[in-house]
């Protein structure tokens, strides 16, 4: 019996092909979710009983202690597990302690995206004991090539080290075709340009999110960040670059999008001078849509930029669809403008910290601790100059609150 623990993205289609091979299958997934023709666990422990191979496909570090803790009561001597997520060789190390006497660890991360995992051949680059190995070979060949690189943690520090050149990668490209925007270059000449190029399969891959938007997330953005995190450290500092701008993606709510959204974060569609990197107006003044906030009717920028110092519009309970969010909600509408502001500041690499003056418009002052209760959610420290008013009205019907900032964008960003 093999036990399959994490069903997402990638966990899900894995583990539904051990059950199209012929094998015995029990999962478990933090969320329940069921894959047909496999039994669903209530426990990682209760799914771990009994298995000869215990595979894990989880987020994070954290996540794979956690879980591999959880279920070491239901482990026995025998048992080999396979830790397939990406989480460093450090990590791997640190869960030989989580199990009981007898129980084997190999450590076997994947290359592939989630096509593979659902149907196309997958690297899986494993590390471990021969006999460990041997013990799993067979359930990781369902998967696709197994290559075996070494001992305990050899295939997390391949993974690892793999990752740290193809993610900065596409951040490289993201702030390639930026500077292309900036200075009036064609990008679909420059993508046939860089395609005679060593990049050529790369900028070809990417060309589709560039002309049409992100992809349907296959690889997370949060996920690419964590990813190259774990390669960024010594003198890898292009990792920890990339790496940064990752972070600042994810601060500004792409978290969850597919990495490819880094070229819409960095370099939004639309003509030089339109987006976050875009051509400084006259004067240098740039005007800023970030990716991660619904688009504006056209009449207005979302934030304006002089040197260092930002400017963001009045924000509002709008979402992409133009809808008003929760209409009338004073305590709603707040949490949610309050983070469209976040948002906004994360793109400049700005915080709540950065700061200078707040202005609130509210249609009923006598609903402040509302505001009030989601305000103290980002502002923590020390407030900056601010100025509350009642209007008798906003823009839209519905609509009870609009803030505007303006921050100073913290040197080097």
């Amino acid at each position: 019996m093999i036990s399959f623990l994490g069903l997402g993205r990638m966990g899900a289609p894995m583990a539904r092909r051990l059950v199209e091979a012929g094998c015995e299958v029990t999962t478990w997934n933090r969320t329940p979710r069921a894959v047909e023709g496999a039994v669903s666990a209530a426990s990682p422990a209760e799914a771990v009983a009994g298995a000869e191979v215990v595979v894990t496909m989880l987020s994070h570090p954290a996540a794979v202690r956690r879980v591999l803790a959880d279920a070491a009561p239901g482990l026995r001597a025998g048992t080999v597990v396979a830790e397939m997520s990406t989480i460093g060789p450090e990590a791997v190390a640190g869960l030989r302690d989580l199990l009981p006497p007898g129980v084997g660890l190999v450590d076997a991360p994947v290359l592939g995206g989630v096509e593979a995992a659902a149907g196309g051949p997958l690297a899986v680059l494993a590390g471990g004991l021969p006999e460990d190995l041997a013990r799993c070979r067979k359930v990781l060949g369902v998967f696709g090539r197994v290559l075996e690189l070494g001992g305990p943690g050899a295939g997390a520090a391949m993974k690892v080290a793999v990752m740290g050149a193809l993610v900065p990668a596409q951040v490289l490209l993201a702030e390639t075709l930026a500077y292309a925007r900036a200075t009036g270059v064609d990008t679909a000449a420059l993508l046939g340009v860089l395609g005679a190029t060593p990049l050529g399969p790369l900028a070809e891959q990417i060309r589709p999110a560039v002309e049409n938007g992100p992809y349907e997330t296959r690889y997370a953005l949060e996920l690419a960040a964590k990813d190259v995190a774990l390669a960024s450290h010594g003198t890898q500092t292009i990792a920890a670059a990339a790496g940064a701008r990752l972070a600042g993606a994810v601060a500004a709510g792409l978290g969850g999008a597919d990495l490819t959204s880094i070229f819409a974060h960095i370099a939004p569609s639309g003509p030089a001078g339109a987006g976050r990197t875009g051509r400084a107006a006259r004067g240098g003044v740039r005007r800023l849509n970030p990716a991660s906030v619904p688009a504006t009717n056209g009449y207005y920028s979302h934030a304006t930029r002089s040197g260092d110092l930002l400017f963001v519009s009045g924000q509002v309970a709008v979402d992409e669809d133009g809808n008003v969010v929760a209409e009338g909600d004073m305590a709603r509408q707040s949490a949610y403008v309050m983070d469209l502001v976040a948002r906004v500041l994360a793109d400049q690499g700005c915080t709540f910290d950065d700061v200078t003056h707040i202005r609130t418009f509210l249609t009923d002052m006598s609903r402040i601790p509302e505001y009030a209760a989601a305000r103290v959610r980002h502002i923590t420290g020390e407030p900056p100059a601010s100025t509350t008013v009642e209007v008798s009205r906003l823009f839209r019907p519905g609509l009870v609150v609009e803030v505007e900032v303006v921050a100073a964008v913290p040197a080097g960003r």
